[in-house]
């Protein structure tokens, strides 16, 4: 894979320009995505900028985020060739921070559960995981060094795990999602893709203005985490549960203070809440898709949104309650942790592209807001890269960020 930071410590010594940084992104993408199909489209007279802390970084946007010089077509028939008149907020962000939009990657149709044709870069016969797909995918195969996202269920964090790399879904709204065609507005969160920890927390930190979410390794304390395994969620996979557990004994081994957290009830609570509130949010985000476009939609979609058509406004307004208590609530949980430790997928990629994984373990963190981090490293017995993932309090995403960086050493210490 290629790190965003070896790539700018490179540009600062002097030993590549920012202009040889594009073109060798452009050339990994020539070389392997045809097998990969990481992108939905490349654009091949893209600039290095002349300034900025990510100016030679070449980008890669989930294709649901606008952008005026080149098309946003939603993995989907229904918007094929579609150009927005402007670029997405995040997008002007991270030009503004000098990083160049090399291309838009493939997302699955809508960002929901219909799988794309996107492959695994370190298993092409797996899933590299949905909905954000390319962006995965294509960091994973070390084609660009930083891919943007979205989560509203699992699709940030699951893939990142599928493909073997660190990703950040900060707490909500800390990315602006103005200019993302929206799925469930109270959930849809930006996120990024990178190779390391720390990759992404500059990333973050350069498109947000918020330096102290840069990682200084020198200055990371041992923390105190969590273990939770979430119950509520169901049973992991073996590769799932065999992961958290070496990566909480490499931290305990590193130094950190590891313990079982339970979750409060009304965590559990909120966790089934998440399903009615999406898919409500849903029905109206895609209102137009589906009175207009329904047989272009894919065949899980559109059966959701023919049930979710009956949700009462009652049964949203509840998940709503539900939520704001359980986040109330989550606020004890970390009264004597840092932060949580917990599955980042059930288990490593399944097989075949008819399935993009489940997101079960991801949900609940969505729905509170609260910033998670993949944390890569490990692998299963038969080579398939797994995460496992962070969760801090609201706002606490340098906390977050420090403590999966702190994860991310400790397995590599491992002996």
């Amino acid at each position: 894979m290629l790190s965003l930071l070896d790539l700018l410590r490179g540009i600062e010594a002097g030993e590549t320009t920012p202009e040889a940084a594009l073109r060798q992104a452009h050339q990994a993408i020539a070389a392997r995505d045809d097998e990969l199909q990481a992108f939905a489209y490349v654009d091949g007279s893209a600039q290095a900028a002349a300034s900025g802390p990510l100016r030679g970084v070449a980008v890669g946007l989930k294709d649901i985020i606008d952008t005026a010089d080149m098309p946003t077509q939603m993995g989907t028939p229904i918007y094929a060739g579609w150009r927005p008149r402007a670029d997405a907020a995040i997008v002007s962000l991270l030009r503004r921070a000098g990083a160049t939009v090399i291309g838009k990657t493939a997302t699955t149709p809508l960002v929901y559960l219909d799988p794309t044709v996107t492959r695994n870069p370190r298993n092409p016969a797996h899933t590299p995981g949905g909905s954000s797909s390319g962006s995965a995918a294509a960091v994973g195969a070390g084609l660009i060094p930083l891919a943007v996202g979205t989560q509203t269920g699992g699709s940030v964090i699951r893939p990142a795990s599928f493909c073997g790399v660190a990703a950040v879904k900060p707490s909500f709204r800390l990315l602006p999602t103005v200019g993302v065609k929206p799925f469930a507005w109270t959930l849809d969160t930006l996120g990024l893709f990178a190779a390391t920890v720390a990759d992404v927390a500059y990333a973050l930190a350069a498109v947000t203005g918020r330096e102290a979410l840069r990682i200084d390794r020198r200055t990371i304390a041992a923390p105190r985490i969590g273990v939770m395994t979430q119950d509520f969620a169901g049973e992991p996979d073996p590769d799932g549960a065999t992961a958290l557990e070496a990566a909480a004994r490499a931290a305990e081994r590193a130094g950190a203070v590891v313990r079982p957290v339970r979750p409060s009830p009304t965590l559990a609570e909120a966790f089934h809440a998440h399903g009615p509130l999406q898919n409500y949010e849903a029905r109206q985000a895609l209102a137009w898709e589906y009175d207009s476009h329904r047989a272009l939609l894919g065949p899980l979609l559109r059966q959701l949104l023919d049930e979710a058509q009956t949700i009462p406004a009652e049964a949203y307004d509840d998940a709503r309650s539900v939520a704001h208590r359980a986040r109330l609530a989550l606020k004890e949980t970390f009264r004597d942790v840092d932060v949580l430790l917990t599955y980042a997928a059930s288990g490593a990629a399944p097989e075949g592209l008819g399935s993009t994984g489940d997101s079960r373990f991801n949900r609940v963190w969505t729905l509170m807001g609260t910033p998670c981090v993949n944390v890569p490293g490990l692998e299963t017995e038969r080579g398939l890269p797994i995460g496992v993932q962070i969760v801090a309090t609201f706002g606490g995403d340098s906390q977050a960020l420090a403590a999966a960086a702190f994860v991310e050493d400790a397995l590599r210490r491992r002996p």
